[in-house]
């Protein structure tokens, strides 16, 4: 090649090697734009983790000092619960060291034997009133039923005798369990058992006759003869026991086979309704000493223990509740009056509203003028309009 074709040669070369320059410097700067923009992404994500983190910290720092407070009040109430604890064992101890031990409740046949001799000596005598009550019922005012609870056998009723407004509890025919309500409202809102406190017998208790009288609950138990317990509320103890004075016992109420013995309670006092089988027709009563469990004076009533489902004494006045074998309207259909001021016959016929089944239970409160039924499992105040025995 000669040497003007060279020189033809050179500005062709020139051109080409700029524009591979140039193509080369564009390739750079789009690297370089790339990488910024990755380094840009690099920045934000890392700006974003270290806020997230250092806010996670804080989180973190939160909840430590949050979970510390806790278990400073943790270890405080825990503290305050075994300073309570102790002096919870403390009154117990005094308790115990103040309460005399429960009485033996064995039958002793000798002691039995002189208190049914000493209650038919005093039987049928001439009873003398110690108040001036002359009331008798006259109707059923009103009606309310509170509550189904428990089952279809059983006795609510408050203290006859004080001013407590608590709710006992017994449900069915046979247990060792009486609940017990602070108050009526309380009963009748709450369904289940969790408002109430439990208390536990030392002896199981049998039938519908109980009674809660001053402070103290009276119930009945059966081993071999039957006898009524006297246990105190206050301090869970049994007070006193006494063996009925009754040969041959038989359920008191024709239409109640689970109930031997009704204890009452009126303005006179404490007494017990009960049937034995030397005159199985008809229904006794006998008034109680409710502090030494003593037989006072005991009747035989005219009252017959057929179609029977109840009784409650009124002002020293029997009153026997009749139904039939198919559930029908209760009714007061015999009146036996231990002072004499009320022939039966001139007794009003007290007629109760019909509502499920029989009643297995009616409980007499003299403070309020009414009663407390047990109707198939239905728990039923019976509000009750008096009148004057002369007025008649």
């Amino acid at each position: 090649m000669g040497p003007w074709r060279c020189l033809l040669l050179l500005p062709l070369l020139a051109t080409a090697l700029h524009a591979q320059q140039q193509q080369f410097m564009e390739y750079v700067e789009r690297r370089l734009t790339l990488l910024e923009e990755r380094i840009s992404q690099w920045h934000d994500q890392s700006s974003r983790y270290s806020t997230e983190l250092r806010d996670f910290k804080n989180q973190v720092l939160g909840m430590l000092e949050t979970a510390e407070k806790e278990r400073e009040a943790m270890r405080s109430e825990a503290e305050s619960a075994a300073v309570r604890v102790d002096r919870l064992e403390r009154e117990v101890d005094y308790l115990e060291t103040q309460n005399p031990a429960p009485p033996c409740v064995e039958v002793d046949e000798t002691l039995m034997e002189k208190q049914v001799a000493t209650a038919k000596q005093r039987k049928n005598e001439k009873y003398t009133k110690l108040t001036d009550c002359s009331d008798t019922i006259a109707n059923v005012r009103a009606m309310k039923i509170l509550k189904r609870f428990g089952s279809t056998l059983g006795l609510w009723t408050k203290d006859a005798a004080g001013n407590s407004e608590k709710i006992y509890v017994f449900d069915g025919t046979s247990n060792d369990t009486v609940y017990v309500f602070p108050r009526m409202r309380e009963f009748t809102l709450f369904s289940a058992t969790r408002k109430a406190a439990r208390i536990k017998l030392p002896y199981p208790w049998v039938g519908t006759g109980h009674l809660v009288y001053d402070g103290h609950l009276y119930y009945i138990r059966q081993q071999g003869p039957f006898q009524v317990i006297k246990f105190n509320l206050a301090n869970k103890t049994v007070v006193d026991s006494s063996v009925f004075p009754a040969e041959e016992q038989i359920p008191v109420f024709g239409l109640s086979p689970f109930t031997y013995i009704e204890l009452a309670a009126d303005e006179e006092g404490v007494w017990a309704i009960y049937a034995t089988k030397e005159d199985e027709k008809n229904i006794c009563l006998a008034k109680l000493d409710p502090t030494s469990l003593d037989i006072e004076q005991m009747w035989d009533t005219p009252c017959p223990r057929e179609n029977a489902e109840g009784a409650f004494v009124v002002c020293g006045a029997l009153h026997v509740v009749y139904n039939t074998r198919l559930p029908s309207r209760s009714r007061v259909q015999c009146v036996f009056d231990v002072s004499g001021t009320l022939a039966p016959e001139d007794a009003s016929l007290v007629y109760f509203p019909k509502r499920y089944g029989s009643h297995s239970s009616m409980k007499y409160s003299p403070r309020e003028r009414q009663i407390y039924a047990w109707d198939d499992g239905y728990q039923i105040i019976y509000r009750m309009e008096m009148k004057k025995k002369l007025e008649i």
